[in-house]
Protein backbone atom coordinates (compact mmCIF):
# COMPACT_ATOMS: atom_id res chain seq x y z
CA UNK A 1 0.00 0.00 0.00
CA UNK A 2 1.52 3.32 -1.07
CA UNK A 3 1.45 6.05 1.52
CA UNK A 4 -0.49 9.07 0.33
CA UNK A 5 0.88 12.08 2.17
CA UNK A 6 -1.61 14.58 3.59
CA UNK A 7 -1.13 18.17 4.65
CA UNK A 8 -2.90 19.87 7.53
CA UNK A 9 -2.67 23.27 5.86
CA UNK A 10 -1.79 24.65 2.41
CA UNK A 11 1.89 25.00 1.64
CA UNK A 12 3.29 28.41 2.41
CA UNK A 13 6.35 29.44 0.44
CA UNK A 14 8.10 32.48 1.84
CA UNK A 15 10.24 34.19 -0.77
CA UNK A 16 12.75 36.23 1.18
CA UNK A 17 16.35 36.00 2.39
CA UNK A 18 17.29 34.00 -0.69
CA UNK A 19 20.53 32.13 -0.13
CA UNK A 20 23.09 32.87 -2.82
CA UNK A 21 24.44 30.08 -5.01
CA UNK A 22 28.04 28.98 -4.79
CA UNK A 23 30.08 30.25 -7.70
CA UNK A 24 31.28 27.65 -10.18
CA UNK A 25 34.83 28.20 -8.94
CA UNK A 26 33.82 27.67 -5.32
CA UNK A 27 31.68 24.64 -6.16
CA UNK A 28 34.68 22.96 -7.76
CA UNK A 29 37.18 23.78 -5.02
CA UNK A 30 35.47 23.63 -1.63
CA UNK A 31 34.36 20.12 -0.80
CA UNK A 32 36.95 17.36 -1.24
CA UNK A 33 35.71 14.12 -2.78
CA UNK A 34 37.06 10.85 -1.34
CA UNK A 35 39.82 9.31 -3.50
CA UNK A 36 39.39 12.10 -6.02
CA UNK A 37 42.89 11.61 -7.45
CA UNK A 38 42.46 7.90 -8.22
CA UNK A 39 42.61 7.30 -11.97
CA UNK A 40 43.32 4.31 -14.21
CA UNK A 41 43.32 4.47 -18.00
CA UNK A 42 44.14 2.18 -20.90
CA UNK A 43 44.43 2.67 -24.64
CA UNK A 44 42.52 0.72 -27.24
CA UNK A 45 44.25 -2.54 -28.19
CA UNK A 46 43.40 -5.74 -30.08
CA UNK A 47 39.84 -4.66 -30.77
CA UNK A 48 39.23 -3.62 -27.18
CA UNK A 49 38.02 -0.04 -26.52
CA UNK A 50 40.01 2.64 -24.74
CA UNK A 51 38.85 3.16 -21.21
CA UNK A 52 39.16 5.04 -17.95
CA UNK A 53 38.29 4.19 -14.34
CA UNK A 54 37.92 6.60 -11.43
CA UNK A 55 35.87 7.02 -8.27
CA UNK A 56 32.85 9.29 -7.87
CA UNK A 57 29.41 9.24 -6.24
CA UNK A 58 30.69 6.68 -3.72
CA UNK A 59 31.17 4.10 -6.46
CA UNK A 60 33.50 3.00 -9.26
CA UNK A 61 33.06 4.73 -12.62
CA UNK A 62 34.06 2.82 -15.77
CA UNK A 63 33.88 4.50 -19.18
CA UNK A 64 34.96 2.92 -22.46
CA UNK A 65 34.86 4.20 -26.02
CA UNK A 66 35.85 3.50 -29.61
CA UNK A 67 37.32 6.36 -31.62
CA UNK A 68 40.48 8.30 -32.39
CA UNK A 69 42.96 8.25 -29.49
CA UNK A 70 42.93 12.02 -29.01
CA UNK A 71 39.14 12.15 -29.15
CA UNK A 72 38.83 9.38 -26.56
CA UNK A 73 41.27 11.09 -24.20
CA UNK A 74 39.47 14.44 -24.51
CA UNK A 75 36.10 12.76 -23.93
CA UNK A 76 37.38 10.91 -20.86
CA UNK A 77 38.81 14.11 -19.39
CA UNK A 78 35.53 15.94 -19.93
CA UNK A 79 33.51 13.09 -18.43
CA UNK A 80 35.68 13.03 -15.31
CA UNK A 81 35.43 16.81 -14.91
CA UNK A 82 31.65 16.65 -15.34
CA UNK A 83 31.40 13.96 -12.65
CA UNK A 84 33.29 16.19 -10.23
CA UNK A 85 30.94 19.06 -10.95
CA UNK A 86 27.81 16.93 -10.69
CA UNK A 87 28.91 15.41 -7.39
CA UNK A 88 29.62 18.82 -5.91
CA UNK A 89 26.16 19.97 -6.98
CA UNK A 90 24.00 16.91 -6.24
CA UNK A 91 25.63 15.24 -3.22
CA UNK A 92 23.53 15.05 -0.07
CA UNK A 93 26.62 14.86 2.15
CA UNK A 94 29.00 17.46 0.67
CA UNK A 95 28.12 20.55 2.74
CA UNK A 96 28.34 23.14 -0.04
CA UNK A 97 26.38 21.23 -2.67
CA UNK A 98 23.08 22.62 -3.93
CA UNK A 99 21.20 19.70 -2.38
CA UNK A 100 22.85 20.16 1.03
CA UNK A 101 22.17 23.91 0.97
CA UNK A 102 18.49 23.33 0.13
CA UNK A 103 18.22 20.88 3.02
CA UNK A 104 19.91 23.21 5.50
CA UNK A 105 18.02 26.36 4.48
CA UNK A 106 15.22 25.84 7.06
CA UNK A 107 12.52 26.43 4.46
CA UNK A 108 14.03 29.51 2.84
CA UNK A 109 14.59 29.83 -0.94
CA UNK A 110 18.00 28.84 -2.27
CA UNK A 111 19.59 29.91 -5.53
CA UNK A 112 20.75 26.81 -7.39
CA UNK A 113 22.67 25.86 -10.52
CA UNK A 114 20.58 25.30 -13.69
CA UNK A 115 21.83 21.70 -13.74
CA UNK A 116 20.42 21.10 -10.27
CA UNK A 117 17.19 22.73 -11.38
CA UNK A 118 16.91 20.35 -14.34
CA UNK A 119 17.60 17.30 -12.16
CA UNK A 120 15.01 18.29 -9.56
CA UNK A 121 12.44 19.28 -12.18
CA UNK A 122 12.70 15.84 -13.75
CA UNK A 123 12.55 14.21 -10.34
CA UNK A 124 9.31 16.02 -9.53
CA UNK A 125 7.81 14.86 -12.81
CA UNK A 126 8.62 11.24 -11.85
CA UNK A 127 7.11 11.82 -8.39
CA UNK A 128 3.90 13.01 -10.02
CA UNK A 129 3.81 10.21 -12.62
CA UNK A 130 4.34 7.55 -9.96
CA UNK A 131 1.80 9.19 -7.64
CA UNK A 132 4.41 9.54 -4.93
CA UNK A 133 5.80 5.99 -5.03
CA UNK A 134 9.05 7.70 -6.03
CA UNK A 135 9.66 10.66 -3.73
CA UNK A 136 12.61 13.03 -4.05
CA UNK A 137 12.06 14.27 -0.46
CA UNK A 138 12.64 10.90 1.18
CA UNK A 139 15.80 12.31 2.79
CA UNK A 140 14.51 12.54 6.40
CA UNK A 141 13.83 8.80 6.45
CA UNK A 142 16.85 7.69 4.42
CA UNK A 143 19.37 9.44 6.65
CA UNK A 144 18.15 7.46 9.68
CA UNK A 145 19.60 4.31 8.14
CA UNK A 146 23.34 3.61 8.00
CA UNK A 147 24.15 0.61 5.84
CA UNK A 148 27.87 0.96 6.54
CA UNK A 149 27.46 0.74 10.31
CA UNK A 150 24.33 -1.44 10.28
CA UNK A 151 22.08 1.15 11.95
CA UNK A 152 18.36 0.30 12.12
CA UNK A 153 16.22 3.33 13.06
CA UNK A 154 13.72 3.31 15.87
CA UNK A 155 10.17 2.78 14.64
CA UNK A 156 9.02 6.00 16.27
CA UNK A 157 11.82 8.03 14.70
CA UNK A 158 11.09 6.52 11.30
CA UNK A 159 7.38 7.28 11.60
CA UNK A 160 8.18 10.90 12.53
CA UNK A 161 10.59 11.19 9.57
CA UNK A 162 7.97 9.93 7.12
CA UNK A 163 5.70 12.78 8.20
CA UNK A 164 8.14 15.09 6.42
CA UNK A 165 8.34 13.08 3.19
CA UNK A 166 6.15 14.81 0.62
CA UNK A 167 7.39 15.83 -2.80
CA UNK A 168 4.75 18.55 -2.96
CA UNK A 169 6.87 20.47 -0.44
CA UNK A 170 9.61 21.11 -3.01
CA UNK A 171 9.07 24.18 -5.15
CA UNK A 172 11.20 25.22 -8.13
CA UNK A 173 11.07 28.47 -10.09
CA UNK A 174 13.07 30.76 -12.32
CA UNK A 175 13.32 34.54 -12.48
CA UNK A 176 15.00 36.81 -15.03
CA UNK A 177 18.66 37.25 -14.15
CA UNK A 178 18.99 40.68 -15.78
CA UNK A 179 18.32 43.93 -13.97
CA UNK A 180 15.82 46.47 -15.31
CA UNK A 181 18.65 48.57 -16.77
CA UNK A 182 20.12 45.52 -18.50
CA UNK A 183 16.68 44.65 -19.86
CA UNK A 184 16.37 48.16 -21.34
CA UNK A 185 19.77 47.77 -22.98
CA UNK A 186 18.73 44.42 -24.42
CA UNK A 187 15.56 45.97 -25.80
CA UNK A 188 17.62 48.67 -27.54
CA UNK A 189 19.96 46.17 -29.16
CA UNK A 190 17.02 44.09 -30.37
CA UNK A 191 16.07 46.98 -32.67
CA UNK A 192 19.40 46.82 -34.55
CA UNK A 193 18.78 45.29 -38.00
CA UNK A 194 20.31 41.84 -38.31
CA UNK A 195 20.94 41.53 -34.57
CA UNK A 196 19.37 38.55 -32.86
CA UNK A 197 19.18 38.90 -29.10
CA UNK A 198 20.30 35.93 -27.02
CA UNK A 199 17.68 34.27 -24.80
CA UNK A 200 17.43 36.03 -21.48
CA UNK A 201 19.24 34.02 -18.77
CA UNK A 202 17.20 32.82 -15.82
CA UNK A 203 18.16 32.52 -12.19
CA UNK A 204 17.05 29.20 -10.66
CA UNK A 205 15.66 28.69 -7.17
CA UNK A 206 14.47 25.86 -4.93
CA UNK A 207 12.56 25.89 -1.67
CA UNK A 208 11.24 23.31 0.78
CA UNK A 209 7.99 24.40 2.43
CA UNK A 210 8.63 22.03 5.34
CA UNK A 211 11.82 23.06 7.20
CA UNK A 212 12.25 19.45 8.35
CA UNK A 213 11.98 17.99 4.84
CA UNK A 214 15.10 16.99 2.91
CA UNK A 215 15.87 16.27 -0.72
CA UNK A 216 17.80 13.11 -1.62
CA UNK A 217 18.61 12.80 -5.32
CA UNK A 218 20.07 9.29 -5.04
CA UNK A 219 17.13 7.68 -6.83
CA UNK A 220 17.58 9.70 -10.02
CA UNK A 221 21.04 11.31 -10.07
CA UNK A 222 23.10 8.46 -11.53
CA UNK A 223 20.66 7.89 -14.39
CA UNK A 224 20.58 11.62 -15.15
CA UNK A 225 24.38 11.78 -14.98
CA UNK A 226 24.87 8.70 -17.17
CA UNK A 227 22.69 10.25 -19.88
CA UNK A 228 24.57 13.56 -19.59
CA UNK A 229 27.96 11.85 -19.87
CA UNK A 230 26.93 9.89 -22.95
CA UNK A 231 25.66 13.09 -24.59
CA UNK A 232 28.88 14.93 -23.78
CA UNK A 233 31.03 12.12 -25.17
CA UNK A 234 28.99 11.87 -28.36
CA UNK A 235 30.06 15.45 -29.14
CA UNK A 236 33.65 14.18 -29.51
CA UNK A 237 32.72 12.10 -32.54
CA UNK A 238 33.19 8.69 -30.93
CA UNK A 239 31.73 5.69 -32.72
CA UNK A 240 30.73 3.89 -29.54
CA UNK A 241 30.55 4.74 -25.84
CA UNK A 242 29.59 2.85 -22.70
CA UNK A 243 29.30 4.47 -19.26
CA UNK A 244 28.97 2.40 -16.08
CA UNK A 245 28.19 4.30 -12.89
CA UNK A 246 28.28 1.44 -10.43
CA UNK A 247 25.52 -0.50 -12.19
CA UNK A 248 23.78 2.35 -14.04
CA UNK A 249 24.92 1.53 -17.57
CA UNK A 250 24.27 3.84 -20.53
CA UNK A 251 25.49 3.29 -24.09
CA UNK A 252 25.63 4.99 -27.45
CA UNK A 253 26.79 3.66 -30.81
CA UNK A 254 28.26 0.24 -31.51
CA UNK A 255 31.50 -1.68 -31.57
CA UNK A 256 33.68 -1.39 -34.72
CA UNK A 257 32.14 -4.65 -35.93
CA UNK A 258 28.69 -3.08 -35.83
CA UNK A 259 27.70 -5.29 -32.91
CA UNK A 260 25.77 -3.72 -30.01
CA UNK A 261 27.18 -3.35 -26.54
CA UNK A 262 26.30 -6.25 -24.25
CA UNK A 263 25.42 -5.47 -20.64
CA UNK A 264 26.07 -8.46 -18.40
CA UNK A 265 23.86 -9.31 -15.41
CA UNK A 266 25.57 -10.78 -12.36
CA UNK A 267 24.18 -13.82 -10.61
CA UNK A 268 23.24 -12.62 -7.09
CA UNK A 269 23.95 -16.10 -5.72
CA UNK A 270 27.44 -16.09 -7.26
CA UNK A 271 28.56 -12.56 -8.19
CA UNK A 272 31.57 -13.94 -10.07
CA UNK A 273 29.20 -15.40 -12.67
CA UNK A 274 26.77 -13.88 -15.18
CA UNK A 275 23.22 -15.07 -15.72
CA UNK A 276 22.63 -13.23 -18.97
CA UNK A 277 23.36 -10.15 -21.06
CA UNK A 278 21.29 -7.38 -22.64
CA UNK A 279 22.29 -6.03 -26.08
CA UNK A 280 22.05 -2.24 -26.34
CA UNK A 281 22.88 0.36 -28.98
CA UNK A 282 21.18 3.45 -27.54
CA UNK A 283 19.73 3.66 -24.03
CA UNK A 284 20.58 2.23 -20.65
CA UNK A 285 20.15 -0.79 -18.42
CA UNK A 286 19.68 -0.38 -14.68
CA UNK A 287 19.38 -3.20 -12.17
CA UNK A 288 18.94 -3.30 -8.41
CA UNK A 289 20.81 -5.90 -6.40
CA UNK A 290 20.06 -7.60 -3.07
CA UNK A 291 23.57 -8.52 -1.99
CA UNK A 292 25.77 -5.41 -2.09
CA UNK A 293 23.89 -2.72 -0.14
CA UNK A 294 22.70 -4.73 2.81
CA UNK A 295 23.55 -5.57 6.41
CA UNK A 296 22.55 -8.03 9.12
CA UNK A 297 21.13 -6.62 12.35
CA UNK A 298 21.99 -8.11 15.77
CA UNK A 299 18.69 -10.02 15.79
CA UNK A 300 19.69 -11.79 12.56
CA UNK A 301 17.44 -9.80 10.22
CA UNK A 302 19.11 -8.93 6.94
CA UNK A 303 18.12 -5.51 5.58
CA UNK A 304 18.24 -4.87 1.84
CA UNK A 305 18.00 -1.31 0.57
CA UNK A 306 15.14 -0.13 -1.63
CA UNK A 307 15.54 3.63 -1.49
CA UNK A 308 13.17 6.35 -2.73
CA UNK A 309 10.06 4.18 -2.74
CA UNK A 310 7.68 5.28 0.00
CA UNK A 311 5.13 3.03 1.67
CA UNK A 312 3.33 3.09 4.98
CA UNK A 313 6.48 2.14 6.91
CA UNK A 314 8.80 4.64 5.24
CA UNK A 315 11.42 3.98 2.56
CA UNK A 316 10.90 0.52 1.19
CA UNK A 317 13.28 -2.07 2.57
CA UNK A 318 13.18 -5.76 1.72
CA UNK A 319 13.86 -7.75 4.86
CA UNK A 320 15.32 -11.24 4.61
CA UNK A 321 14.41 -13.19 7.72
CA UNK A 322 16.72 -15.78 9.23
CA UNK A 323 15.17 -19.25 9.16
CA UNK A 324 15.77 -22.46 11.00
CA UNK A 325 17.68 -25.23 9.29
CA UNK A 326 15.61 -26.93 6.60
CA UNK A 327 13.14 -24.08 6.27
CA UNK A 328 12.81 -21.96 3.18
CA UNK A 329 14.05 -18.38 3.43
CA UNK A 330 11.28 -15.81 3.26
CA UNK A 331 11.40 -12.27 1.93
CA UNK A 332 9.19 -9.26 2.39
CA UNK A 333 9.19 -7.67 -1.05
CA UNK A 334 6.69 -4.81 -1.53
CA UNK A 335 5.01 -4.44 -4.86
CA UNK A 336 6.90 -2.14 -7.22
CA UNK A 337 5.50 0.08 -9.93
CA UNK A 338 6.63 -0.53 -13.52
CA UNK A 339 9.34 2.07 -14.15
CA UNK A 340 9.94 1.50 -17.86
CA UNK A 341 7.85 4.57 -18.69
CA UNK A 342 9.47 6.79 -16.07
CA UNK A 343 13.00 7.46 -17.35
CA UNK A 344 13.30 8.31 -21.02
CA UNK A 345 15.23 5.80 -23.11
CA UNK A 346 15.91 3.63 -20.06
CA UNK A 347 15.40 -0.10 -19.83
CA UNK A 348 14.71 -1.12 -16.24
CA UNK A 349 15.90 -4.68 -15.69
CA UNK A 350 15.68 -6.21 -12.22
CA UNK A 351 17.61 -9.45 -12.09
CA UNK A 352 18.53 -8.79 -8.43
CA UNK A 353 22.06 -7.80 -9.38
CA UNK A 354 24.03 -4.81 -10.67
CA UNK A 355 24.66 -4.58 -14.40
CA UNK A 356 28.15 -4.59 -15.85
CA UNK A 357 29.47 -4.26 -19.38
CA UNK A 358 30.96 -7.41 -20.84
CA UNK A 359 32.80 -8.06 -24.07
Amino acid sequence: MILQMTRASPLSFVEFAILSPMSKTDAHSLDPIPDEQFLEAHDAAEGKPAGVRFLAFNTVIDIEAYGETAACQAAFEEARALCRRYERLFSRTLPHSDIARINSAHGQPVAIDPLTYDLLERALSYCAESEGAFDITVGPAVRLWNFHEGTVPDDGALAEAVRHVDWHALRLWKTPAATAAESDADAATEAVPGFEAAPEPKACFAQLADPDAAVDAGGIAKGWIADALVAAMEAHGLSGTIVNLGGNVAVSGTKPTGDPWRVGIRDPRDPSQLIGAVPLVVGSAVTSGVYERCFTAPDGTEYLARLHEVQDDGPVLARKKNTKKGQKESYHEPSLLPWENIASAHVEIDFNSPAEPVE
